[in-house]
C-alpha cells in the first residue's frame, strides 16, 4: 500500500508527486541528498539533477571521498574480499572498525586460515577502547597502540623501522615496533584494512605507503571497509554518467565537482539551496542538519525528521520490496538482487521518474 503525505497530512501518491514537482520547478538550486538507494534510483536522481541544474550528494560522501582522495593523489593497491578471505595469512587492521559484515568475514572466514592452511595472524593498530575490548581474549589478535589519535605517529614509526631508520620515543615501544615489523615482513600475503569513516586522508595515505613499502620484499594489499547505503554503487553510477563522483552540481549547464562547494551540510547551513530531495531507501535515515528548506523525502518506512518534510513518500527497500542492483561489500562488486519480500511500495527510481514527468517542459531549470 502506497503511503504519502503533504505537510504531514496523508494524501494520494499522485498528489504527493505533483506537489514535489511544483517545489522542484520553483527552485533555483535543488539539492538531491542522502542518495541512499540502488543503482536505478541513483541514475534517476542524477538525470533529474542534470535536468533541473541541481546538486547531488551522498550521505556518506565525506568518508567515501577520503579514500578517493588517496586514490587520486598517490594511488592504492586493492584486493577483493574473496581474495583477502581465502588467501591472506596476515590481516593488518588500522583504527576502530565495525564488528559486523565484511570485517567479521575477514576475521572469521575460512576458519581463520589462508589458502596454504596457515593460521591467519591479525595485528590491530590503535583500535580504541571498544574495539580493544572486542579483541581481548582472542589469541589470534595482537593489539598494538591504543587511541586512534596515536595512529599517524605509529604508522610513521613503523614505516621508519621497516626502512631501517632510527625512531624517536613513541607511545608504542621500540621493541613492539621491531617485532611488528618482522611479523609483517614475514607475511606471504598480507591485507591492510580500515573503516574509511574513522581515519583521515593523511592516515590512509600513510597506511597505503606502508603497504607499498612491504611490497618491496613480500606481497601486501589493502581492502578498505566502505560505507553502507550503496555509497560505492552511487559512486560508480556518478562516474559512468558524469565522469565525476558525488558532490557534483549541474547549475553551470555541465557537471562540476567540488567536495567543499557541494557539501550538502554546507549548502543547507549557508542557505544556498531552496529545495531538498532527501533519499534514504535502505535505513530510513533522516538528515542530521537542524533545519532545511522545503524538502521532498523519499524514504523507507520509519524515518523520523527533526523538521517535517513538505512532501514525504514511503518507498520500497531495494532487494526487499523490489529487485535491485547495488554494491555488495561481501564480494566487492555490483550485483543484482531479487526482492525477498515483494510489495507494492514504489521504488525510488519510479518515484523520481514520475516527479520528472510532472515537471514543466522546460525542465524547471532557473539558471
Amino acid at each position: 500500500m502506497e503511503r504519502a503525505w503533504i505537510a504531514g497530512e496523508p494524501v494520494a501518491l499522485d498528489a504527493a508527486i505533483g506537489e514535489a514537482a511544483k517545489l522542484i520547478a520553483a527552485s533555483m538550486q535543488p539539492l538531491i541528498a542522502g542518495l541512499g538507494t540502488d543503482v536505478a534510483g541513483v541514475r534517476a536522481a542524477i538525470s533529474l539533477a542534470q535536468r533541473v541544474g541541481g546538486v547531488i550528494d551522498h550521505m556518506h560522501a565525506e568518508s567515501l571521498l577520503r579514500n578517493l582522495d588517496v586514490v587520486r593523489s598517490s594511488g592504492v593497491m586493492l584486493t577483493t574480499p574473496t581474495e583477502a578471505e581465502m588467501r591472506a595469512d596476515t590481516l593488518l587492521v588500522a583504527g576502530p572498525v565495525p564488528q559486523t559484515g565484511l570485517f567479521q568475514q575477514l576475521v572469521s572466514g575460512s576458519s581463520g586460515r589462508s589458502a596454504g592452511g596457515k593460521a591467519r595472524r591479525i595485528f590491530w593498530l590503535c583500535p580504541g577502547r571498544d574495539a580493544a575490548t572486542a579483541a581481548a581474549g582472542r589469541n589470534d589478535v595482537k593489539v598494538v597502540g591504543g587511541a586512534l589519535r596515536d595512529l599517524p605517529a605509529l604508522l610513521a614509526a613503523l614505516r621508519a623501522r621497516l626502512a631501517g631508520r632510527a625512531v624517536a620515543k613513541t607511545a608504542t615501544s621500540i621493541r613492539s615496533l621491531e617485532q611488528l615489523s618482522r611479523d609483517l615482513k614475514a607475511s606471504r600475503f598480507g591485507v591492510a584494512t580500515w573503516a574509511v569513516a574513522h581515519i583521515d586522508p593523511l592516515a590512509i595515505e600513510m597506511l597505503c605507503g606502508l603497504v607499498d613499502d612491504l611490497n618491496a620484499t613480500t606481497r601486501f594489499s589493502t581492502l578498505p571497509l566502505l560505507p553502507a547505503d550503496n555509497a560505492v554503487g552511487a559512486l560508480h553510477a556518478c562516474g559512468w554518467m558524469t565522469g565525476l563522483p558525488m558532490r557534483t552540481g549541474f547549475g553551470r549547464g555541465h557537471a562540476h565537482h567540488d567536495p567543499w562547494l557541494f557539501d550538502s551540510r554546507r549548502l543547507i547551513g549557508g542557505d544556498e539551496t531552496d529545495c531538498v530531495i532527501w533519499i534514504s531507501a535502505y535505513h530510513a535515515e533522516a538528515p542530521s542538519w537542524p533545519g532545511a528548506p522545503p524538502t521532498v523525502a523519499l524514504t523507507a518506512d520509519g524515518a523520523a525528521f527533526r523538521v517535517p518534510p513538505r512532501v514525504h513518500i514511503t518507498v520500497g527497500v531495494p532487494a526487499i520490496d523490489h529487485a535491485a542492483i547495488h554494491y555488495l561489500p561481501s564480494t566487492g562488486t555490483l550485483a543484482a538482487a531479487a526482492a525477498s519480500q515483494p510489495s507494492t511500495r514504489i521504488a525510488v527510481a519510479d518515484a523520481i521518474s514520475r516527479i520528472a514527468a510532472a515537471l514543466p517542459d522546460d525542465g524547471a531549470r532557473r539558471c
